[in-house]
């Protein structure tokens, strides 16, 4: 089905993340479209602090937001789906509510989901974080392993329990390294006082010589010596390749006895079965040209972690999979499809590299800013980090809880989230046997 207003040419927007929501909001009442964003979620989440909700320093709708509230009373209609397969002869959507949805337009801002390289066991067994769902299953694995090490008599067993596995020494790998630094100093003797005399070991295993590996020197330096000080094993040139009864390998032959592993390496792009895969990477993402039309076809666009474009003078092998190249592109997206139905010519995509950041436990933040023109470390980079994650956030009801959590967090060293939430224990009661969550990890499990 199409939008009445026949006169209006209809996009299909596919994903609401940073490209499509800011995509959508540059479209909003505009004369030339007709916009329907269809995503498996109802709501947008801030992706950068999903660390957070999963271990325990935010609640989940501290960052995220309905898309029916964002789009009140606009021309972005929404629609609660899954794309299952896509008919570009007849420009018709095949969603999972078993609807179809035609379109004259179509724009994949479907994003990127974890890698693992192939590995079915480490999919299985390890904690990753993409959504809300993942932060808040880590959330509960997290607690869950707590509370098991509280009362396990078995000191190997207890020793297993207190270790954690961190693969990945990318931005999130490092501030989720420093949030459990900080539950290690902080809270683990405070929540669980039988654990008072145990040590919670924490290992970031990295596959380069860096950790934060596209940020500065400077950047790599802070974040070992930060870490280091705080506690966190660190192991740089060195992979995790297989994880299975409880044992860590890693690519040094050294195994590591660890109840807990977090895969925090890499993502891949979101594929849709009826887009050709000649217009497709060897990741999957969307071959685009300057203007994000995809290639091969005249009327499909793509932004964000699901595209790329080559041959930029500084990014041959494609722009980064961050918030701002998407945003970037989502913007220039809606103001160059406005430009085309006047008629006018659109304008190539140039991205404009405002930096990076980093986190280090609760003291701590890099900054890498204008192109690593300019580098922030320790106080400034926090109230740098702080500030332009609070005022990327989506609405005021956000930024407002956000700020209250780390006011509280930072000022008691301390946060009441700590709690597990499962649809799995429904009336289960006292005297009966709680039932698993849905997906069971073997590290849930001793």
């Amino acid at each position: 089905m199409k939008p009445k207003n026949t006169n209006r040419k209809h996009i299909v927007l596919i994903g609401g993340g940073f490209a499509g929501l800011s995509f959508a909001r540059h479209l909003l009442n505009n004369k030339c479209y007709d916009v329907t964003l269809v995503d498996r979620n109802n709501y947008n989440y801030f992706t950068p602090l999903l660390y957070q909700v999963a271990t325990g320093f935010l609640e989940p709708s501290a960052i995220s937001y309905p898309f029916r509230k964002i789009f009140k009373g606009s021309n972005i209609a929404f629609r609660m789906a899954a794309v299952l397969k896509i008919d570009t002869g007849k420009n018709v959507l095949y969603l999972s509510d078993e609807g179809e949805l035609s379109y004259d337009l179509l724009v994949f801002a479907a994003g990127s989901k974890t890698n693992f390289f192939g590995n079915d066991v480490i999919e299985q067994n390890a904690f990753y974080i993409k959504t809300i769902d993942d932060a808040l299953s880590m959330r509960n694995g997290l607690i869950r392993t707590m509370e098991k090490a509280s009362v396990e008599k078995d000191p190997l067993t207890r020793k297993k329990l207190l270790t954690m596995v961190i693969a990945g020494g990318g931005p999130t790998g490092v501030e989720l390294a420093g949030m459990l630094a900080e539950f290690k100093q902080c809270l683990l003797g405070m929540d669980y006082p039988e654990l008072k005399n145990d040590v919670l070991q924490v290992y970031l295993i990295e596959g380069s010589p860096h950790l934060l590996a596209p940020m500065s020197d400077a950047s790599h330096k802070e974040a070992c010596e930060v870490l280091k000080r705080s506690g966190i094993k660190i192991k740089l040139n060195t992979q995790v390749d297989h994880y299975d009864h409880d044992q860590v390998h890693l690519s040094t032959g050294k195994v590591i006895e660890a109840k807990t592993l977090i895969w925090a390496v890499g993502v891949t792009a979101n594929t849709f079965e009826g887009i050709d895969e000649s217009s497709l990477d060897k990741s999957g993402r969307m071959i685009t040209n300057f203007y994000n039309q995809v290639k091969g076809y005249g009327n499909i666009y793509a932004i964000g972690d699901i595209s790329i474009q080559y041959n930029y003078r500084h990014y041959p092998r494609g722009h980064p999979q961050l918030a701002q190249p998407a945003i970037q592109q989502g913007k220039r997206l809606a103001k160059n499809l406005l430009l085309l139905a006047r008629g006018k010519d659109m304008k190539p995509f140039k991205y404009f590299d405002r930096g990076d950041m980093a986190i280090i436990g609760r003291k701590w933040a890099v900054a890498d800013l204008f192109n690593h023109h300019l580098h922030l470390g320790g106080i400034l980079g926090l109230l740098g980090w702080l500030f332009i994650h609070l005022i990327s956030l989506v609405n005021y009801n956000n930024k407002i809880k956000t700020f209250y959590n780390w006011l509280i967090a930072y000022l008691t060293h301390d946060q009441a989230l700590r709690m597990i939430f499962s649809s799995g224990n429904r009336e289960a009661g006292y005297g009966k046997k709680q039932s698993e969550p849905h997906q069971v990890r073997v590290q849930d499990m001793v």
